[in-house]
């Protein structure tokens, strides 16, 4: 008897683990990925992503979770139609023959219970090496249209573009690309 109430408080206890872990939608109405680097060391040029989409499983209580990013190359967006043409040829995305980069991060960091770090893999033009996202803002709400949880926050780090084979006129337009994402994601 004894065995068959602890088996019992054990799957209990498993069932609830697993029922902390939610699956989140990226909204690209409220999702912004986007970059900036120096240009010959006078200005910084900026630039967006305008089409985006992913999903985020997240479990507070176990503090845990997978972000999953796709942006689309193509749609890059400085402002500029003929400097966004030049960003997605072969001198920078390829955007033809690598159509997204996408960010897998399965290792969040938490400081207390607000997201602090997502590790992850990030895959630009065939290419995949590790990134950390720092979180610079995190949080969760209840949307009060919604009338569901979403969770977000702005999140950043700086890449060396050159690691994925981005080489163009480096040192000149310098490596180091700061990326900046601001992602919220509604409870599905």
């Amino acid at each position: 008897m004894k065995k068959t109430l602890l088996l019992t408080s054990a799957l209990l206890a498993a069932g609830a683990a697993q029922a902390q872990s939610a699956t989140y939608a990226i909204d690209p109405t409220h999702t912004f990925v986007t970059f900036e680097v120096t240009h010959f060391g006078t200005s910084t040029n900026r630039g967006r992503f305008d089409k985006k989409s992913g999903s985020i499983t997240f479990d507070r209580a176990g503090k845990s979770g997978k972000v999953d990013i796709s942006i689309e190359t193509g749609s890059v967006n400085t402002g500029t139609v003929p400097f966004d043409k030049h960003l997605q040829s072969k001198d920078f995305f390829d955007s033809e023959a690598h159509p997204t980069v996408r960010f897998v991060g399965e290792k969040f960091s938490f400081d207390g219970d607000k997201v602090s770090e997502v590790a992850g893999t990030l895959t630009l033009l065939g290419k995949n090496n590790p990134v950390t996202l720092k979180a610079v803002r995190f949080n969760c709400f209840d949307h009060p249209r919604l009338k569901r949880e979403v969770c977000g926050g702005d999140f950043e780090t700086t890449i060396q573009r050159s690691q994925w084979g981005m080489g163009y006129a480096v040192p000149a337009i310098p490596d180091a690309v700061k990326l900046l994402i601001q992602v919220e994601a509604i409870k599905q």
